[in-house]
């Protein structure tokens, strides 16, 4: 499927019907959230939900929740994008990640991972009665944006909220997260979280 050619035929069907439907944007860190909010926030009225047990070490995780908070306050958009973050459960990640401790990152105990943070999203977005959710994470060119799909849409069948299917690197996303990173002064660091990613960057 090409989610990004599905995500524009929404986008065209939201504009005729006149409709800003509420988005559950889960995001993994300010870079990468700074293009899909851009490109969002004019079709959906957004609220971020930071939910990322795996990040090590702690002061990681909150450097990287303050500089999502910062983006947000300083970003222009259409519509206002709202903010909530999870809670930072680090035995839910390292017990999802017991016994592929060894693996390499974009294999299986990262889909777990990836699965973790959706399945928090989801049931957020059913208890907020959002009308979609989804996550910045396809916009990485590391992240497997099939398997963050069939996992988003499963989930999504599973708690009554629909996925919204994306490819957030298409229309060269990741090249323009790199250019607000710039723009907004962000901190992009260089692993992805987890402290496996921490080490394998080592």
């Amino acid at each position: 499927m090409n989610y990004q050619k599905e995500l524009d035929k929404l986008i065209e069907r939201l504009k005729k019907e006149e409709r800003v439907p509420r988005l559950l944007l889960h995001s993994c860190c300010a870079p990468c959230s700074s293009y899909v909010l851009e490109y969002l926030s004019n079709h959906f009225e957004i609220t971020v939900f930071y939910y990322n047990p795996n990040i090590y070490p702690e002061s990681e995780y909150t450097k990287r929740i303050l500089e999502q908070q910062m983006l947000i306050s300083d970003m222009k958009v259409k519509h206002p994008i709202a903010f909530m973050a999870g809670n930072y459960d680090r035995d839910r990640f390292y017990e999802i990640a017991r016994g592929m401790e060894h693996l390499k990152e974009g294999g299986e105990r990262c889909f777990k991972c990836y699965e973790l943070r959706l399945r928090e999203a989801a049931e957020l977005a059913r208890k907020g009665a959002f009308d979609y959710f989804t996550t910045t994470l396809s916009i990485s060119p590391l992240k497997n944006a099939e398997r963050l799909n069939e996992i988003g849409v499963r989930l999504g069948k599973q708690y009554g909220v629909e996925y919204l299917q994306s490819d957030f690197k298409k229309k060269n996303g990741y090249k323009r997260s790199i250019e607000l990173s710039r723009e907004y002064g962000l901190y992009r660091q260089n692993y992805c979280g987890c402290e496996f990613s921490y080490l394998e960057s080592q």
